[in-house]
């Protein structure tokens, strides 16, 4: 499809459905909005409720899965996961290979930011060096770049160099098997160089990319942002004028909001939720096996007690996670024993989840030495994710079955935004969390969460934990968990291109995580949409999305 043919098509579908647009428009405005369009045609506006409003639209400033349903739909990655699959397809480069350290893309032609600049390697250049290199003039600093720059791109990359505009080849430090999938990551989206010029950290509430839709307004008050086709979009729709993110907290008043028909797509669903739209004339329930886990992790750098292995084995057989898999997540999740899903790479299939067992958990807290127990805080969000949709509920679960034990929890429930800045900051004692994967690799669950990125030689001898202000550690291993064994097996299998024997490494590494316990491992969860039946054109995205461009409104 050449560029032209792309900006006659839209500009027709706009004309065909731009009355229905501006009325949706209006009402939008004043409440969450329907999102119908008239008859059978294209257009219109298209609502997509959630849990939580974003903290920022800046890919590179952030870890929030919230913040990326928007960032996705603005910007675009060299290389793109197939919607609703784990395959990879062509994004902004056309072709790649990867042999060895070296990498080679070939980058589309044609393709302009919205903010009318040409996309060339200069590009993703200025991005790269944005997102890692502090010495970089437009670098915005350690506290405004995300976790993810070290582990997604700034470990492994040597150095990228272009061969006129439309040619990069990327050397890599090591043999680093998940790279092809990391530039596909929403972390590895590429911005405008002109606009990380003109904009620094303003690109935080004024994004810029190369994506189906542009940036309007974003009404903070109202939890509400506003997206606009893109006209000059390179690749398939988008199909509908605009499109409207809106937080709704409550999971039923989110069900009950599609069901209504003043919303068309909804996520963040729990059990009770789910069956709202379940039974619902107006709308469908979407499933799909995710690739997520859900955990509660222990702080050993702030709290002595879970630098004992044995008191973080004692609190995973003092929770009942079988109850509140059974109970809160009823239908739509399962127990975890491991860091990954039976759907990735490297499961165990030989490790079961820690039964409930408070006997086993009082001997050996009393082993410890911790009969009498003690007290820390559960830090907690309070908006639904996939992978732990009632988190309240399960926190009250949590210190009710600790307070069987001697062990005293107070929850701290947060908003999502300013509860990962806490967790990431290690404010917190023990903590909910949870990852729904980002490229359905298993280095995207082991090196992500549970590697402190720092050298093996600088963890201290005897000592399986480091502090959250130790030189270049990994925010993201929120547990402050610096096993070296672990560390060693994780390393050697992102060296390693053989599938067979990376599978070798990740059981060996899931067993290792398993004993030792860094987390209580929760639940998997099933991924849950609601739509509505005037949507056409939607997939559950199990990676990345969602594929908004992909959809269209029509009458029912």
């Amino acid at each position: 499809m050449s560029p032209n043919d792309t900006v006659s098509r839209r500009s027709f579908l706009k004309a065909a459905g731009g009355a229905t647009a501006a009325a949706t428009f209006a009402d939008s405005v004043s409440g969450v909005g329907s999102a119908t369009a008239q008859g059978n045609q294209q257009g219109g506006l298209l609502t997509y409720a959630r849990g939580s409003d974003s903290g920022t639209l800046d890919p590179q400033n952030t870890t929030s899965g919230e913040d990326v349903k928007v960032t996705n739909q603005v910007y675009d990655t060299l290389i793109q996961f197939k919607p609703g699959e784990t395959s990879l397809t062509k994004g902004l480069a056309t072709n790649w290979n990867l042999k060895g350290t070296t990498t080679t893309l070939k980058l589309r032609e044609g393709v302009k930011f919205q903010n009318g600049e040409t996309f060339t390697a200069d590009d993703v250049i200025a991005t790269y060096r944005r997102f890692t290199d502090s010495s970089y003039q437009y670098y915005p600093g350690d506290s405004y770049v995300s976790s993810y720059g070290p582990f997604t791109l700034g470990n492994w990359v040597k150095n990228m160099k272009k061969n006129g505009d439309y040619n990069l080849t990327i050397e890599l430090k090591q043999k680093y098997a998940p790279f092809l999938r990391n530039l596909a990551m929403f972390a590895s989206s590429i911005l405008s160089e002109k606009a990380i010029q003109n904009l620094g950290k303003k690109l935080s509430s004024n994004p810029v990319g190369t994506g189906p839709f542009q940036f309007d307004n974003w009404d903070k008050s109202n939890q509400r942002i506003r997206l606009s086709a893109y006209d000059d979009y390179w690749g398939d729709g988008p199909n509908v004028d605009q499109v409207v993110f809106t937080a709704i907290a409550s999971n039923t008043t989110r069900a009950q909001t599609l069901d209504s028909g003043d919303a068309d797509i909804i996520d963040g669903l729990g059990a009770q939720s789910a069956q709202i739209v379940r039974q619902s004339n107006n709308a469908s329930l979407r499933e799909k096996e995710g690739i997520n886990v859900g955990y509660m992790a222990f702080n050993m750098a702030n709290v002595e007690a879970f630098r004992d292995k044995r008191v973080r084995q004692a609190i995973s057989y003092a929770i009942n996670t079988k109850a509140i898999v059974d109970t809160i997540f009823k239908g739509i999740a399962e127990q975890a024993s491991q860091p990954i899903p039976s759907n990735v790479l490297g499961y165990n299939k030989n490790l079961n989840p820690y039964p409930y067992n408070p006997d086993k958990a009082r001997s050996m807290l009393n082993d410890a030495g911790y009969g009498d127990g003690f007290s820390f805080e559960l830090a907690t969000f309070k908006n639904p994710r996939a992978y732990n949709p009632s988190p309240i509920q399960a926190a009250q679960v949590v210190k009710s079955n600790l307070n069987d034990v001697g062990i005293d929890v107070t929850i701290n429930q947060q908003s999502f935004n300013p509860f990962l800045n806490y967790t990431e900051s290690g404010k917190h004692d023990a903590c909910f969390l949870g990852w729904m994967t980002d490229n359905a690799d298993p280095d995207n669950f082991y090196y992500a969460l549970l590697d402190p990125g720092i050298p093996v030689n600088k963890v201290p001898n005897g000592q399986d934990w480091v502090s959250f202000d130790t030189k270049n550690f990994n925010t993201l291993d929120v547990a402050a968990w610096a096993n070296t064994d672990f560390m060693k097996l994780v390393r050697r299998a992102q060296r390693t291109y053989d599938d067979n024997q990376r599978a070798k490494l990740y059981r060996q590494a899931g067993k290792l995580a398993h004993d030792e316990a860094p987390w209580v491992f929760m639940d998997h969860a099933k991924e849950l949409r609601g739509v509505g039946n005037n949507v056409d054109g939607y997939v559950v995205e199990l990676i990345s999305g969602p594929f908004l461009n992909l959809v269209s409104l029509q009458g029912q």
